[in-house]
C-alpha cells in the first residue's frame, strides 16, 4: 500500500492510479542553456528512483520528462555567446543526457520538447481565449486571467490578496491585472518566432508544460513532479490554465523535491552558488553522488559539502565491502530475505523513504558480515542476492565490488603503480624484510590505499 505526500492536499495519500495497474507521470525537466547543477541532478535521480520502485512493485509506468528548449534564458544565453539557439540547446541536451546516464538515471519513456509541440500549445491558448480565461492585450501578448480561476493558490497555499502584494508589472507588459501571466509573447526583432492567431511570437514558459503533459499523458493523469522551486508560480499556473482549458481535474498527486543547499542557501544558477554535476564528479564517483542524493528524504533540504559526500562514500564502501568476494547465489526465498524485503518495502511505501530503505540495506550487510566472520560465507549467498536486488531498486550496488572499491579520482595513484608497490612489498615479505614491507604499506595508506592480507594473497581498495 504505497502512500505519497501530495503537495496539493498537504497530506500522504494512497496511490490509486486512474487506470488500475498503470501510473502516468510527468516531471518538469531542464531549461537547456547551461550544464546541470546538483539541484537538477537531485530531481533526475529522485524521479528515477520513483520510477524504478513503482515498476518493481508491478506498476506499468509511463514516465515523461520534458525539455524546455525555448525561453528568455535560452535566447539571452545564445545572444551572449553569439551562438545559434538550436546549436546551444542541442549541445546542452546532449550534456544533460550524458550527466543523467553517468548518475544511473534511466531514460524517460518520452522527452518532449517545447519547440516540437507548438500546435498543441497554440491549440490550448486558443481554447483559453475562447472560454474567457485568456485575453490579448494592447501589446498583442496573450495573458491568462488569474482571477477567473477560483482555485488559484490551492497548490502554493497563497491567497490572491497575498499574491497581489508581491506582484508587479514589468516594462512593456499590458496586463489587466498584475497577477496575470503570459501565454504568448509577441516576437521581438531577431527572436525565434512562430505564426499564431495573435501574431508572430513564442509561448510563455508555463503553457509549454501544460500542452506537452496533456499531449503525452491525456488531460488527467496520476503524478506531476519537479523541484520545490517550481511549486509557485510554474505548477500553480499549470493547474489554472490546464483545468480551465480542459474543464476537468489535471493531476491527482503533486510531488516536489527539496532544495539542494550550500551554506544553508538554495543552490541555483540565479544565485551563482551552484556546483555543476561535472565539477562534483571530478571529486567523487557517480554512484557516491547518487547515494548522497538518496540518503536524504526527497522532500527534505539536502546540504551539499565535501564532508557530506565523503560520508556517502564511506557508507557506500561499507555496503560494497559486505559484497566483496561473495557471489549472489542461493535461495532467494529464505525467510530472512523475505523479512528484509518486507522492511524495505515498508520504508519505500511510506512516501519513498529512501533513508529507511538504505537502513535496511545496512541490516542485510551486517548479517552478511556476521556469517563471513563465522566462516560460513555460503550461507550468506541469499543475503548477497537480496542486497544487490534491493540496492538495484535504488539504482545502487550493481557494480563489481572490486571495481567500486578500487575506483578513485584521476589524480590518485594509477592501478599499475599500486600493483607494482604491492609486488615489491610481497617480495619484501618473502625476504622477511618486515621493515620494508611496513614502509610500503604505510606509503600506500598515506595515499588512501588500504591493503588486506588474506590466505597468502594481498588485495587492495581505496579509502
Amino acid at each position: 500500500m504505497l502512500h505519497i505526500y501530495n503537495s496539493l492536499t498537504k497530506k500522504k495519500e494512497l496511490l490509486t492510479p486512474i487506470t488500475p495497474g498503470q501510473v502516468r507521470m510527468y516531471v518538469c525537466g531542464m531549461t537547456v542553456y547551461d550544464y546541470c547543477h546538483l539541484g537538477h541532478a537531485r530531481v533526475m535521480v529522485v524521479f528515477d528512483m520513483v520510477v524504478r520502485y513503482l515498476r518493481a512493485r508491478g506498476f506499468d509506468v509511463t514516465y515523461i520528462r520534458n525539455i524546455t528548449d525555448i525561453d528568455d534564458k535560452i535566447i539571452n544565453r545564445a545572444r551572449e555567446n553569439g551562438e545559434d539557439i538550436g546549436a546551444l540547446t542541442a549541445r546542452f541536451i546532449q550534456a544533460m543526457n550524458e550527466d543523467a546516464a553517468v548518475l544511473g538515471v534511466l531514460p524517460p519513456d518520452a522527452e518532449p520538447r517545447a519547440t516540437v509541440h507548438m500546435p498543441q500549445i497554440l491549440s490550448m491558448i486558443a481554447k483559453l481565449v475562447e472560454c474567457g480565461f485568456a485575453y490579448q492585450a494592447r501589446n498583442n501578448d496573450v495573458y491568462y486571467h488569474v482571477r477567473k480561476f477560483s482555485h488559484y493558490g490551492a497548490l502554493s497555499g497563497k491567497t490572491l490578496d497575498e499574491l497581489k502584494i508581491g506582484a508587479r508589472v514589468e516594462v512593456g507588459e499590458e496586463k489587466d491585472d498584475p497577477l496575470d501571466f503570459v501565454l504568448w509573447k509577441t516576437a521581438k526583432p531577431g527572436e525565434p518566432q512562430w505564426d499564431s492567431p495573435w501574431g508572430a511570437g513564442r509561448p510563455g514558459w508555463h503553457i509549454e508544460c501544460s500542452a506537452m503533459s496533456t499531449a503525452c499523458l491525456g488531460n488527467h493523469f496520476d503524478i506531476h513532479g519537479g523541484g520545490m522551486d517550481l511549486k509557485f508560480p510554474h505548477h500553480e499556473n499549470e493547474i489554472a490554465q490546464t483545468e480551465a482549458a480542459t474543464g476537468g481535474k489535471f493531476v491527482n498527486t503533486w510531488m516536489h523535491v527539496g532544495f539542494v543547499r550550500l551554506n544553508e542557501e538554495k543552490m541555483s544558477k540565479s544565485l551563482g552558488n551552484f556546483f555543476t554535476v561535472r565539477a562534483v564528479l571530478k571529486k567523487f564517483e557517480p554512484e557516491i553522488v547518487r547515494y548522497f542524493i538518496l540518503g536524504s528524504h526527497y522532500r527534505s533540504p539536502l546540504d551539499y559539502s565535501d564532508d557530506n559526500l565523503q560520508g556517502a562514500k564511506t557508507a557506500l564502501t561499507r555496503l560494497y565491502l559486505a559484497l566483496k568476494d561473495l557471489p549472489p547465489v542461493g535461495s532467494e526465498a529464505a525467510a530472512a530475505v523475505a523479512a528484509y524485503e518486507e522492511k524495505f518495502h515498508a520504508a519505500m511505501d511510506d512516501d519513498f523513504n529512501t533513508p529507511g530503505a538504505i537502513a535496511v540495506l545496512f541490516d542485510v550487510a551486517r548479517d552478511i558480515n556476521k556469517l563471513r566472520e563465522e566462516g560460513n560465507p555460503t550461507a550468506a549467498a541469499p543475503l548477497v542476492a537480496a542486497l544487490r536486488r534491493l540496492g538495484g531498486v535504488l539504482g545502487l550496488l550493481q557494480r563489481e565490488p572490486q571495481l567500486f572499491l578500487r575506483g578513485g579520482a584521476s589524480d590518485d595513484l594509477a592501478d599499475e603503480q599500486i600493483h607494482a608497490l604491492i609486488a615489491r612489498r610481497t617480495q619484501a615479505r618473502q625476504n622477511k624484510n618486515w621493515a620494508e614491507s611496513d614502509r610500503i604499506r604505510d606509503e600506500l595508506k598515506a595515499q588512501g590505499i588500504i591493503l588486506e592480507d588474506t590466505a597468502g594473497q594481498t588485495s587492495w581498495r581505496r579509502e
